[in-house]
């Protein structure tokens, strides 16, 4: 089953959760200080509008008719029912998917692409910088800033360049340069360069390498993917569109599963859904994060501030961190790979009003091939995490012969990852 929305049911405006949250957020800190850092310190790195957003305590952001045009290119995007993997699991369980896929960079990611890219714009820059893991960000951008006649510059984990070349080659074709991280151009990277120039990355080493290229090249600003309120925003179209395609199915999730990198994508279905859970109206519904075991910063990070990336370039941020000089092992879910996670979703957690799991990497993809099989779709290796949780729970509710309605995040496909399938059905994949 397929439920869709007409053209002019894209959501208007943008939801805020902020006003909703338990407690205030943990202000970002002047490492040098210990103080609150002044949002007029952060336009170093972002136009005057992006930082507003960040920022806001309005419930409701409107969405430019510029963001709304070139979003009607591929939404209001399908929500299924996934009603052959019900099958095959022989599960009273209702699954639903949101399906992310059908974007031109076939994930979530140009949601916030796309409103970074045209508040850029607006405000007279020429150039954006930004890091990339699996590529579906930097893709993301690549595409967004041809829009607005934007240069982009994507600094891309170097294990991710090697993995997945055919994102890369996405990037340059929308326009953009891709520099494997970590790289000889800046300071950031050329320590870690000089050591070895083979060094695998990670998104820290990335980030530290996109903000000094901003800040050090005339009018160039950095624009970040994940974690930051901002992005989570611009990402909630995905559950303000999702709730009312389960509304014209007659359907309330009782359960809502996304895979956590940063957290852009479990925030965009989850908080418009999460607003009833925090005002009381559906007290009982549970949210479910999922990481991957080699990366396991909810599940195993400490609560505590520390930096955005590994340079030591951003204010210290109040969330669970593995460090972050972190680098984790080159497992293919390579945008599940972040030592951090957002603020807020970090909060939720900490309060207590969502959970978190981690899974291994091989358990991952029996997951994904199982939905490849049943449901028709090659999932991505981020989104097959969040897969992997929803089979673990229909096949619970099987045994104990409960209808339960779950729905999940299919975030991107993983048309560009068949090499990590490749290696999976050859049993070459480490399970780590």
């Amino acid at each position: 089953m397929r439920v869709v929305l007409n053209n002019n049911e894209i959501p208007k405006r943008w939801f805020n959760i902020i006003p909703y949250l338990p407690r205030p957020l943990d202000p970002p800190l002047d490492p040098n200080t210990g103080n609150p850092v002044d949002p007029s310190a952060l336009l170093a790195i972002f136009p005057e509008p992006i930082v507003e957003q960040e920022v806001s305590q309005e419930e409701w952001i409107d969405i430019p008719e510029e963001v709304l045009n070139i979003y009607s290119l591929w939404r209001p995007t399908p929500l299924h029912r996934a009603r052959k993997l019900e099958e095959y699991l022989d599960t009273p369980a209702k699954i639903y998917y949101k399906n992310e896929s059908v974007s031109p960079p076939g994930s979530h990611k140009p949601n916030t692409a796309v409103a970074q890219a045209y508040y850029n714009k607006i405000s007279g820059v020429k150039k954006l910088t930004t890091e990339t893991g699996a590529g579906q960000w930097g893709s993301s951008l690549a595409f967004a800033s041809q829009f607005f006649g934007l240069e982009c510059e994507v600094f891309m984990v170097r294990i991710s360049y090697n993995q997945k070349p055919f994102r890369r080659i996405l990037m340059e074709t929308w326009g953009a340069k891709v520099v494997p991280s970590p790289s000889n151009l800046t300071q950031s990277g050329k320590r870690f360069y000089d050591e070895n120039p083979e060094h695998p990355g990670s998104l820290g080493i990335a980030i530290s390498e996109a903000i000094e290229r901003a800040v050090t090249t005339p009018n160039a600003k950095y624009s970040l993917g994940s974690v930051l309120n901002h992005v989570l925003l611009h990402q909630t179209v995905i559950g303000l569109e999702a709730k009312r395609q389960m509304e014209m199915v007659g359907e309330y999730p009782d359960i809502i599963v996304g895979c956590v990198g940063g957290g852009s994508n479990f925030a965009g279905l989850a908080f418009p859904f999460l607003k009833d859970k925090l005002t009381g109206e559906r007290p009982n519904l549970e949210v479910i994060a999922v990481e991957p075991e080699a990366c396991p910063t909810l599940t195993k990070g400490e609560y505590r501030y520390d930096y955005g990336d590994t340079a030591k370039l951003t204010p210290l941020i109040k969330m669970y961190t593995l460090g972050h000089d972190f680098v984790p092992p080159p497992i293919h879910a390579g945008g599940l790979r972040y030592h951090g996670d957002a603020p807020i979703v970090c909060l939720l957690y900490n309060e207590g009003l969502i959970s978190a799991v981690a899974y291994k990497q091989r358990e991952v993809f029996e997951a994904a091939l199982m939905f490849a099989r049943t449901e028709g779709i090659v999932p991505a290796p981020e989104s097959a995490h969040a897969i992997k949780k929803v089979v673990d729970l229909a096949l619970e509710c099987k045994e104990k012969r409960e209808e339960k309605t779950i729905l999940f995040n299919l975030s991107g496909h993983g048309y560009f990852d068949l090499s990590a399938y490749d290696k999976f059905l050859r049993g070459e994949l480490p399970d780590t």
